[in-house]
């Protein structure tokens, strides 16, 4: 295996690591928990697991891969601050999503060649890219991953 197929193993077993804990987190919490905040004043786990499925699915887009699956859930979740009075799916509707979203990345990921995830992503222009070509792919898997964690973080608190 060369540097640069072990680098990409690397950040794509973080990746399926930090989803597979998301799965087993989601999975714990009652659709009742989900309801409360993480803290007083801060965000309700209903709103931090549509807020991942929104970024995720804007994932689709950045990597070129294709259409978002669920475009409903950037206002409330990505453009909107958690409000109770905000219409939103279900946690029944938003695990099943979840675990859609989950299974599409996978296959799109796995479809990729180590070349590809070098590739632009679609947020930077070719111009930036020549000057920055670490803005590419696989830099938004590490990205996403990060932000996967840091609310997976925020998550478990309503254990």
């Amino acid at each position: 295996m060369t540097q640069t197929e072990t680098s990409v193993k690397i950040v794509l077993d973080r990746w399926n690591a930090s989803i597979k804990s998301g799965d087993a987190l989601i999975s714990t919490l009652t659709d009742e928990t989900f309801q409360k905040q993480i803290a007083p004043g801060k965000n309700r786990g209903i709103y931090l697991l549509g807020h991942l499925i929104a970024v995720h699915d804007d994932m689709l887009i950045l990597l070129d891969m294709g259409e978002k699956l669920y475009p409903a859930l950037a206002e409330p979740f990505i453009k909107s601050p958690d409000n109770v009075a905000t219409p939103m799916p279900s946690v029944a509707e938003l695990r099943a999503f979840w675990t859609k979203q989950c299974e599409v990345l996978k296959q799109k990921f796995d479809a990729l060649t180590i070349d590809q995830w070098f590739e632009k992503h679609t947020a930077v222009s070719a111009e930036d890219f020549a000057n920055e070509p670490h803005r590419n792919k696989l830099n938004i898997i590490i990205t996403r991953t990060s932000h996967l964690q840091y609310h997976l973080g925020q998550l478990v608190l309503l254990k």
